[in-house]
């Protein structure tokens, strides 16, 4: 074997060695096989102009530009948050269509499932056109004036700016339409007719310091997908498609891209995270923005639609508790990419609404059972898993802001008070909310933002202190009436989702119509409206 070895590094010693020994050269001498013109010195390159030198300059300024801008973000902070994008979604896609679907008549699961794949896909065209635009442009602005109505100017001379009364409620559309400034730069042509390349932007300090604007502009879209589809719940089994399509893009135009952009928007009536705002309210991620517009809206469904055929007399038991157990059991887990993500960082404050969320869903979930087994002598799965959401709700607005043991307190307050207004309230006023979406986001959203004020905590979030130092002294000197200001958010939140809910339902019917036939519904929502069915008995 030793002979073997050495054979064939000899014969590889004679193959290779002339080749290496002929590039091999003294220092100061040239290969014999060197041909003269390669070893003659190159031509000098002709000299460039001063102008042509300060564009080369120009060029490289502006790719080092590009390049700081790639790399001022957070790499880390940036997996966390794409990876919390697509939490959110996995909530809608496949957690709330199973979750709905599992709760349905066995005949409407392919439509309720419907319901929740057609609203993912029209919501990300319309924030992809215009809805990221609408809810985190800076509104309109207008000439800033001193005391004596004179023009401020700035320091280079230029004009001041302040935003109108309109930018505290919309966005607009002076940037960000189409993506544009978001995900893409356009090339431009600098002052000698020259194209500068189009970048992609980096972080925008309004929203997002460590991560691309593109991120946090796609986490957002996907808090605007699933709210609508949390409406489908009070309109189950008995919406036309057509009808659902369109008024969740209205409601999402009208309604949720106004609560967004005040709540958490660039010079949003809402927004505590500017230094100037004083009546801002604490929305961590989303209580009023996504719960109570949505439970709002739904309590508005159920009425324009009235009771479904049969209700309450006839019996409408889930078709499938196995679905909605996974459903909602999916839903919880991409839960913490909707409030740890909320955070915006993989930070200690993403680990602590991510803690803050675990404990308040355990102890709804705890609560709601509970609350049954006293009162009808059983706890149920239904019970277990509609709490669990219940609780997953109430701590949504409260993540960032409040001690893991008030997140205890508001979890369990949530189921009880959830199970008391799904089984009450709703035989009480007699409206047929098919899936309860009021009773759970509808109550507990409103519970969830005003349990934010009463167990606020203001160190347990930083950024309170770095965004907004003069708020932060008046709720540490017991001067800013924070539950006031929670429960006048969820007033004007009621008041937007109610009375925009209504106009466009009333549009949607004497238009395209809302509700299916009495024979469309007898049938199913599988057949009527999409031909199909989720289950074939076996020939």
């Amino acid at each position: 074997m030793v002979r073997f070895v050495a054979s064939v590094l000899v014969a590889l010693a004679l193959a290779c060695g002339p080749s290496i020994w002929a590039e091999e050269t003294a220092p100061g001498t040239t290969s014999p096989a060197a041909s003269p013109a390669a070893a003659a010195p190159p031509a000098a390159a002709p000299a460039k102009s001063l102008e042509e030198r300060l564009a080369a300059v120009e060029v490289q300024a502006k790719a080092a530009a590009d390049s700081a801008g790639q790399l001022s973000f957070n790499a880390g902070d940036n997996a966390w948050m794409l990876v919390s994008t697509a939490l959110v979604l996995l909530m809608t896609l496949p957690g709330l269509a199973l979750f709905y679907g599992g709760l349905v008549r066995r005949k409407n699961v392919l439509g309720t499932m419907m319901q929740s794949l057609s609203i993912c896909c029209i919501v990300t065209v319309i924030w992809a056109v215009v809805g990221y635009a609408i809810a985190f442009g800076g509104g309109s602005s207008q000439p800033k004036l001193d005391e004596k109505g004179q023009a401020v100017m700035q320091a280079d001379g230029t004009p001041a700016t302040e935003p109108t009364t309109c930018a505290a409620f919309f966005g607009g559309f002076e940037k960000y339409v189409m993506m544009k400034g978001v995900l893409w730069n356009p090339a431009t042509t600098n002052d000698k007719g020259e194209r500068v390349p189009g970048s992609i932007p980096g972080p925008n300090p309004d929203y997002c310091a460590s991560i691309p604007e593109g991120t946090f502009c796609l986490f957002q879209l996907v808090f605007a997908i699933i709210t609508p589809a949390l409406i489908c719940g009070a309109y189950a089994e008995r919406m036309r498609f057509a009808g659902t399509a369109i008024f969740s893009s209205l409601w999402l135009l009208f309604v949720y891209l106004p609560i967004a952009h005040m709540v958490w928007g660039k010079n949003g009536y809402f927004n505590w995270g500017f230094n100037s705002n004083m009546h801002g309210a604490f929305d961590f991620a989303g209580g009023t923005v996504v719960h109570i517009s949505s439970g709002v809206a739904a309590l508005m469904c159920a009425i324009f639609l009235g009771r479904r055929k049969g209700f309450p007399m006839s019996p409408m038991p889930p078709h499938s508790l196995v679905l909605s157990f996974i459903g909602a059991s999916l839903l919880w887990v991409g839960w913490f990419g909707f409030n740890a993500g909320s955070a915006l960082q993989a930070s200690g404050l993403a680990t602590f609404a991510f803690a803050n969320t675990q404990f308040a869903t355990a102890a709804a979930a705890i609560g709601w059972p509970l609350a049954e087994w006293i009162i009808r002598g059983k706890p149920t799965l239904l019970g277990g898993i509609s709490g669990a959401v219940a609780g997953l709700v109430a701590i949504t607005p409260a993540a960032g802001f409040v001690t893991p043991g008030s997140a205890l307190v508001i979890g369990f307050l949530a189921g009880v008070l959830c199970f008391t207004s799904t089984s009450y309230l709703k035989r009480a006023l007699k409206y047929d909310d098919s899936l309860d979406a009021f009773g759970v986001h509808g109550v507990g959203g409103m519970w969830g933002a005003i349990a934010t004020g009463i167990f606020f905590n203001v160190d347990t979030n930083p950024g309170v202190k770095a965004l907004n130092s003069g708020l932060y002294d008046a709720i540490v000197a017991g001067t800013h009436p924070v539950v006031l200001l929670q429960i006048k958010a969820v007033l004007i939140t009621i008041l937007i989702s109610a009375i925009g809910s209504s106009v466009i339902l009333l549009i949607v019917k004497y238009t395209v119509g809302l509700r299916v036939t009495a024979d469309d519904e007898s049938a199913g929502l599988d057949l009527s409206q999409h031909g199909e069915e989720g289950y074939i008995e076996a020939a």
